[in-house]
């Protein structure tokens, strides 16, 4: 019997829970029509199958039309969600997990023009920032209806087999009407007194009682201090969370702090890369010793060390390890297997979320696999036929190529043009807040040091010096070089800078600077942030309506909070045209999509911020001498088959190229990139 307290079994009432492990509610937004199909199934029974103790599915499934999803959410108030639950519930079981669900009522963290054009509802006559529409105050048949909705869809969850089901209580309908800052009711669910703003809460909670009984599991994950000025106080949160535990009909809490209604307030609850690991941890730990409840949590608990002393110290019964199992779903499996070292890590980038809330799909920044487990392997099997590989390039997808490669059991060999892997990653990382970044080349190097992939930096290569290796297949994975060329201007602007260079260190900021960002992405914030550090005034300048569209809402909040106090201003809707000389400073001609005006404005430094262009010279060399000239069968590719193209009968060698060496993509792309193609080689 293993001594790790993470791997000891916890009684939930009268379910067993196998460890002390548990991924909490969130939406990969992998619904479709609403409903858990094959893809949503296969995703939660991986981690099910490497010894995840509870799966809480959904992030929020819907209990009323009313309360239409803002993203893919389960619609947990259809009667013909039941059978897919029961598939659910059944693919978890099967692999001795429980599962519950997380059900919920929007409020009006949603919007009136989605679903069936409802007005939405709550507690709060003004709308949240992050959502933006205006609510309607509930009325009497509002909250009756709402209540038998939460009994109805509970009911659904017990019918399909669930184990038990959690109220979602933090930034809803439920904790809106429960916060002093967001109930402007009058009436029995209105003013300030506490019984008045947890009179729906409970109310709620005996209408499910009175539908599913006392055994069937339910609890509740609930923000116990909004950590705001006239918000819930801690002291009020321990007190909520006695009468919870009073009342008796709540068998769990699972305590979140803080608020959700805005950006910056939703990445203090869900801290990213560079924010304090398990910053609630310990108030987390309060709630438990004041209650005595079975008390779970999860915010920011991304390694094994964290998670086995929340749980050793007493803190948390169930720890959850969230995004943590979005980059590896295999954790638990890896502790038992004694395997930590082994565990892909989370690295905070929380691509995964900003994806959601961004109306896409949870997808991890470095495991590609998650959420395609349909078609992409967690785990990778040897090749019948063993061969030798070429790769030239140390980044993201050269790394991932050769990682895969080498669990295919070929014989590797990567060149590399600089001391150090890493590309575009290490660069990033030189941000201190992103150097967490960095452990997504560790690893990978990690996992090839295990396979004897053999490594030459400070190499160079030309074609000679690929085809003396005499590989079967040849990956140029070689990245790309900033790209100086203005929108279709046709000649590089001489005079500017890249964001690249302010980054790196080899250029050192003007006093007087525009950062051009064209690509809307990390780079352009970050030489803003280097620039704005070095004292200079700073004006970071687009042509879209938006800035930084593409680093998206939880990943921006620390650019903000980094620069707020600093001489920055932001400018939308103006495209550099051109930069001259004008003495000893630069005069840039900027115009707009919308109309012939154009201006000019001086600065002493110019950055621009518009992508990469492919370092594709070695590529373009190898070509002709390659049996496929470097084709890529796309129905191939995207079915999971070889590629077999044959356009050189003389060729000696399989050709392609992965990641920015084809074009300007991000890190996510240029791993699936290698995964894809390589793990059928």
């Amino acid at each position: 019997m293993s001594k790790d307290p993470l791997l000891q079994p916890y009684q939930l009432k009268h379910l067993t829970l196998r460890n002390r492990i548990m991924t909490t509610a969130h939406e990969p937004a992998y619904p479709e029509d609403g409903m858990p199909k094959d893809r949503y199934i296969a995703y939660h029974a991986e981690r099910a199958r490497a010894g995840v103790a509870l799966a809480m599915t959904a992030g929020s499934a819907a209990v009323s039309r009313d309360s239409p999803p803002v993203f893919n959410n389960i619609l947990a108030y259809k009667d013909e969600v039941v059978p897919w639950i029961r598939k659910l519930t059944d693919a978890c079981h099967d692999h001795g997990c429980a599962v519950m669900i997380q059900l919920t009522h929007l409020g009006r963290r949603t919007g009136w023009s989605k679903g069936d054009w409802l007005p939405s509802v709550s507690s709060s006559k003004h709308r949240e920032p992050a959502h933006r529409a205006f609510p309607k105050l509930a009325e009497d048949w509002d909250i009756e209806r709402i209540i038998s909705d939460f009994a109805d869809a509970t009911e659904r969850m017990k019918e399909g087999g669930m184990d038990g089901i959690e109220l979602q209580v933090y930034g809803h309908l439920l904790d809106q009407f429960w916060s002093p800052l967001t109930n402007d009711l009058d009436g029995p669910y209105g003013g300030q007194s506490l019984d008045s703003r947890l009179k729906l809460v409970f109310d709620v909670l005996r209408g499910i009682r009175k539908r599913v009984g006392d055994d069937f599991i339910v609890g509740l994950r609930y923000t116990a201090d909004e950590a705001e000025a006239g918000g819930i106080t801690p002291e009020e949160g321990i007190e909520i969370s006695k009468r919870l535990t009073d009342s008796g009909m709540v068998d769990f809490l699972n305590v979140v702090r803080g608020r959700i209604h805005t950006d910056p307030a939703m990445t203090d609850v869900i801290p990213v890369q560079g924010m304090k690991n398990a910053p609630h941890l310990d108030f987390a730990g309060a709630v438990k010793k004041a209650t005595g409840m079975p008390t779970f949590h999860a915010a920011k608990i991304p390694d094994v060390a964290t998670a086995r002393h929340a749980v050793d110290a007493g803190l948390l019964d169930m720890v959850g390890m969230t995004r943590a199992h979005m980059a590896d779903p295999h954790i638990v499996q890896k502790i038992v297997e004694g395997r930590e070292d082994d565990i892909r890590p989370c690295v905070g980038a929380t691509f995964c979320l900003d994806r959601i809330y961004a109306a896409g799909e949870a997808l991890c920044i470095h495991n590609a696999a998650t959420g395609r487990e349909l078609s992409m392997p967690h785990s990778i099997t040897p090749a019948e036929n063993k061969k030798k590989i070429a790769i030239i390039g140390a980044g993201p997808a050269g790394l991932e190529a050769a990682r895969v490669a080498a669990e295919r059991s070929h014989d590797v060999t990567v060149l590399e043009a600089q001391p150090d892997p890493g590309g575009q990653v290490r660069l990033t990382a030189q941000n201190p807040r992103r150097r967490e970044m960095i452990s997504i080349i560790d690893w990978r190097m990690s996992q090839c040091a295990a396979r004897d992939v053999a490594f030459h930096f400070n190499t160079w290569a030309e074609a000679t010096d690929v085809t003396a290796l005499d590989p079967d297949v040849v990956i140029v994975a070689t990245g790309g070089l900033p790209n100086t060329e203005l929108f279709e201007s046709g000649k590089d602007q001489d005079l500017v800078v890249t964001s690249w260079d302010l980054i790196s260190g080899d250029v050192k900021p003007g006093q007087n600077v525009l950062i051009y960002d064209e690509s809307g992405d990390h780079p352009g914030l970050m030489a803003a942030e280097v620039a704005a550090n070095a004292g200079a005034s700073v004006e970071v300048m687009t042509p879209d309506r938006v800035f930084a569209p593409d680093i998206m809402a939880m990943n921006l909040t620390p650019y903000m909070r980094a620069l707020q106090d600093k001489d920055v201003t932001f400018t939308v809707t103006r495209r550099l045209l051109n930069v001259t000389r004008d003495g000893n400073q630069l005069k840039a001609t900027i115009g707009t999509d919308y109309s012939d005006f154009t201006s000019e404005k001086t600065y002493d430094q110019v950055v621009v911020n518009y992508g990469t262009m492919p370092m594709d010279e070695l590529y373009f060399d190898l070509k002709p001498l390659s049996s496929n000239h470097g084709a890529v069968d796309y129905e191939a590719l995207v079915a999971g088959r070889p590629q077999q193209i044959m356009r050189n009968p003389d060729g000696g060698f399989q050709l392609f190229r992965i990641g920015d060496a084809v074009s300007a993509r991000n890190t996510h792309a240029a791993i699936y990139d290698a995964l894809r193609l390589v793990k059928d080689i």
